[in-house]
């Protein structure tokens, strides 16, 4: 990619100097989602979209602690001798599609970018080219995918900080946090009412990033948001979910106020967050709905075969969808998530809801399945080849469940553990993804789940300092 031959580049330099910006944000979601980059003043914008921005190449190898977990003074880091080794550089190229405003920070801009090796090539790793090479493969078929999302969090008030000197670390302290409103009292007025100066700063925030917001709502949760988008294609959604959830980090921050994405956290009478994404394909020759039921609503043959595809796959890629210890605490029955493998028509319940009407081209599958903190390349991603494997295997899913937490069917895993091995084990995401993609993630994961396993948490202590 050039950079600045391209009109897209000289188009923002122009544009970032007529709105009289100083500094513009370049980032690149790393493998857990997070962004990550650096911040150059107007002026470095020429060189950047030139020569690319030089980022440190640990970035890529670290798990959520900020970690690295992968040998990088040795000659061979595990990738080849030489590959990623002595914290060495990458290149981070600016995406001049993505640039935007910052709506609580004027006078910055703010870009989206790709990884590049140092010779150029892509990294094949990098969260938007797994994606990209993801939604390649399915318009080879004449088809495109498109996808809603639904997206819980909460958003707590910060009592204390907690930023004292011995209170740092990998990860530090969180802040101590209070509600904004009791739960319990899903969808009322009067609740939204007392949260409503927050979500119109967030509304705010969203649709002056250009992101296609489409409802706000109150969850059942205390304290507990829901934001819905309207349906785009794979890479803008993903974008538009790492720009919106720190987004929402770094306004609410400005407000004394804590949001997170984690799934369930420790609060007395929580709510498990989720992220449900709704997904549907078209033709690339007519725009036309593949899910469109005919007159008797029954699923179409490719809806069928793709929700198949995404069952048949639903446990080896829940690392994608859940990469947290949290994430697992979720799946419990009766809470509005799912627990095992199984599809049914609008039930809530199960792991994939049907939405499908005869000449509603908005018919869709909604998939419950992820946490809010997933990575959403690699999860929309593993959606689609999952379901496209369905398609180029004529899958057949199994009847639809009205009692999705009594149907005979896999359970889900139960904890992070399980769904490493699980992902590690699946010759399918091992083809499927770029060569060494489940290597990669498997050591960045499992480093993750031994730091939680040799953790004595409260429940141990409890449970055994006094028995024995």
């Amino acid at each position: 990619m050039p950079g600045l031959s391209t009109k897209a580049a000289a188009s923002v330099i122009a544009e970032a100097t007529k709105r009289g910006l100083e500094t513009v944000r370049l980032s690149f979601a790393d493998q857990h989602g997070v962004l990550r980059g650096k911040t150059l003043p107007v002026s470095g914008l020429e060189g950047a979209f030139r020569r690319g921005v030089a980022m440190t190449s640990t970035l890529v190898l670290k798990d959520t602690s900020h970690r690295t977990v992968f040998p990088v003074w040795e000659a061979d880091a595990g990738f080849g001798a030489g590959a990623l080794t002595g914290a060495g550089d990458i290149i981070m190229r600016p995406d001049p599609a993505t640039f935007r405003v910052l709506p609580w920070s004027p006078a910055s801009g703010w870009m989206l970018c790709d990884l590049e090796m140092p010779d150029g090539s892509p990294f094949a790793f990098g969260s938007r080219q797994v994606l990209r090479q993801a939604a390649a493969r399915l318009a080879d078929r004449g088809l495109d995918f498109v996808c809603g999302l639904e997206l819980e969090f909460h958003v707590f008030r910060i009592t204390a900080p907690n930023l004292g000197h011995a209170q740092g670390g990998m990860p530090g302290t969180p802040p101590d946090t209070e509600l904004l409103t009791h739960g319990g009292q899903y969808l009322t007025e009067d609740r939204y009412d007392a949260l409503e100066p927050v979500m119109e700063a967030i509304r705010k925030a969203a649709t002056g990033l250009g992101l296609p917001v489409r409802s706000m709502e109150v969850e059942f949760g205390a304290s507990q948001f829901e934001f819905t988008f309207d349906p785009a294609g794979p890479l803008e959604q993903a974008d538009a979910m790492v720009l919106f959830r720190a987004a929402v980090k770094q306004v609410c921050r400005r407000m004394g106020l804590h949001a997170t994405f984690m799934s369930r956290p420790k609060v007395e009478h929580g709510m498990a967050s989720g992220w449900h994404l709704h997904q549907s394909l078209t033709g690339r020759d007519d725009g036309a709905n593949r899910f469109t039921p005919g007159p008797d609503g029954a699923p179409t043959e490719i809806c069928r075969q793709w929700i198949a595809g995404l069952l048949e796959h639903a446990v080896a890629g829940c690392l994608l969808a859940a990469p947290t210890v949290n994430g697992y605490k979720r799946y419990q029955a009766f809470q509005l998530a799912p627990d095992r493998v199984a599809w049914g028509r609008d039930n809530k319940g199960a792991l994939l809801r049907t939405l499908l009407a005869p000449g509603d081209t908005a018919s869709r599958v909604e998939n419950r399945l992820a946490e809010p903190a997933a990575n959403p390349y690699f999860h929309i991603a593993g959606q689609i080849l999952a379901g496209l494997d369905g398609l180029e295997r004529g899958l057949e899913p199994p009847p639809a469940a009205d009692t999705p937490y009594a149907v005979a069917a896999p359970l889900l895993p139960r904890d992070l553990g399980t769904a490493i091995s699980a992902f590690a084990a699946s010759t399918f995401f091992q083809s499927a993804l770029q060569p060494g993609f489940t290597d990669w993630l498997v050591r960045i994961k499992r480093a993750e789940w031994n730091r939680y396993l040799a953790t004595v948490s409260d429940w141990e202590q409890r449970e055994y300092f006094t028995l024995f």
